[in-house]
């Protein structure tokens, strides 16, 4: 997505007001930047950590209008676990869907795919920015793999260009990952170098707020 006239152009003034009206999406796939990440590779449950929230937050109007459009993927049972647990078999399926999500999904702009500054969709003919990236990842994992819609939160950052970006913030028993299409590997929540701004609440309707949490490679390079 493109910023427009309230977008990004003054970071800190968007922050505070958590004021989004459009996400600078870089779309830069996996096929552009690879990164050496193996299954076999499971975090270290003390090097990942949690980002909690701090407090409501408006909805991304992206995300209500797509809401509006697809109820069913909106939906959450609050029966259902707010994490889930960091196993071998779910690190490797999380894996598998955020290579096959990367690999097969086109980059492409909401302005050059739809005509519109703002639009989050189910990327099903093949193009998409960040946050139709994330949904489709999102789909596959509670309808194929079984995990909770609850733990796998839509989630609004700063990259590391100063830019609005969506990912894809899975909650597990021992911390936040994150689910990037600008990257190959799934990175604990305060290893992306991003600014955490607000993610998706427990009921799928309700956003909170994460506070302008900064991961420390982020604080480190301002």
């Amino acid at each position: 997505m493109r910023h427009n006239d309230v977008g990004f152009r003054a970071i800190g003034r968007f922050a505070r007001h958590y004021v989004l009206a459009g996400l600078v999406c870089l779309g830069v796939s996996n096929a552009s930047r690879t990164e050496a990440q193996t299954v076999a590779a499971l975090p270290n449950a003390a090097s990942i950590g949690r980002v909690e929230p701090m407090g409501g937050a408006r909805p991304v109007q992206g995300w209500v209008s797509f809401c509006e459009r697809n109820p069913s993927e909106c939906v959450i049972d609050p029966s259902e676990p707010a994490t889930v647990s960091l196993t071998g078999r779910l690190w490797k399926n999380l894996n598998a869907v955020n290579r096959q999500v990367n690999t097969t999904i086109t980059p492409m702009t909401d302005q050059e795919h739809w005509n519109v500054v703002d639009r989050w969709d189910i990327p099903t003919d093949g193009y998409g920015d960040c946050e139709d990236f994330q949904l489709l990842k999102r789909k596959i994992l509670a309808e194929q793999y079984g995990v909770p819609r609850r733990a796998l939160r839509m989630t609004v950052v700063i990259d590391e260009q100063g830019e609005g970006h969506a990912v894809l913030m899975v909650r597990t028993d021992e911390g936040d990952l994150v689910l990037d299409n600008k990257r190959s590997g799934i990175l604990p929540w305060h290893q992306t170098g991003y600014v955490f701004i607000k993610r998706e609440g427990q009921d799928g309707r309700e956003w909170v707020s994460l506070g302008e949490r900064s991961s420390p490679m982020t604080t480190a390079n301002r």
